[in-house]
């Protein structure tokens, strides 16, 4: 396969990033235990938004865009404030939530795959910067409040989804899919996942410590106990 051009355009990214800020907002906003200010608000929202693709673009050693282009920080902190403001009116609307997350991590997979691609990454290789590129806004949310970090524990498959939009992205790429409409499919892919396992309560077992085996005290195994008794 060769390598493909990065097709993305600026405001599909942006797009991603607004998306991201609301979201992360409203995550913020919702939560009463940890007394969230204004100002920590808009932090989450503007991790959530821009977090992944700081995370894709230092991991291809690439110049962070959300850094070097004015208008994601804009487009990220308007949109922060925006979904802090919209938070009493969706309180209760917890599926919102939901889907701007599934939504959110579909986009900035898909971006992150492409972009893997267009470089010269190998299909392994974007695959993994896919997955970065979609749960890193989310993993650097849960660090800055203290929480556990949603991938390393029961929950509805972040990853995996993340995972199968950028692999679905990968080999619709590799049999010639113009990239828009692989992107397009890999956010979708992504989207339906991640809903399916909330819906379904989709989740990988609960690693579980094994119990030590130990000897019953003072009972011999039954072979033991028939030579005693042929012996006596």
């Amino acid at each position: 396969m060769g390598i493909v051009q990065f097709q993305v355009t600026l405001w599909v990214e942006l797009l991603a990033a607004a998306l991201g800020g609301v979201q992360g907002a409203l995550f913020a906003a919702g939560r009463k235990d940890h007394r969230i200010d204004v100002l920590g608000v808009i932090v989450i929202g503007l991790t959530v938004a821009l977090g992944g693709s700081l995370l894709r673009d230092v991991v291809l050693n690439q110049p962070p865009v959300v850094v070097w282009v004015n208008w994601y920080l804009l487009v990220a902190g308007a949109s922060a404030i925006l979904g802090m403001a919209l938070h009493p009116l969706l309180a209760r609307t917890g599926w919102l939530l939901t889907v701007l997350d599934a939504v959110v991590m579909g986009l900035f997979g898909a971006i992150a795959a492409s972009k893997a691609l267009s470089l010269g990454v190998g299909s392994v290789g974007a695959l993994v910067v896919g997955v970065i590129g979609a749960i890193g806004g989310g993993i650097l949310r849960d660090l800055i409040l203290n929480r556990p970090i949603s991938i390393l524990h029961v929950g509805s498959l972040y990853a995996v989804a993340a995972g199968a939009g950028a692999a679905a992205l990968i080999v619709l790429v590799q049999i010639d899919t113009p990239v828009p409409v692989a992107g397009l499919i890999s956010a979708a892919v992504t989207t339906g996942v991640r809903i399916a396992a909330v819906f379904f309560d989709w989740t990988f077992p609960e690693q579980r410590a094994l119990r030590p085996w130990r000897p019953r005290v003072g009972v011999a195994p039954r072979r033991a106990r028939i030579i005693l008794r042929r012996g006596m």
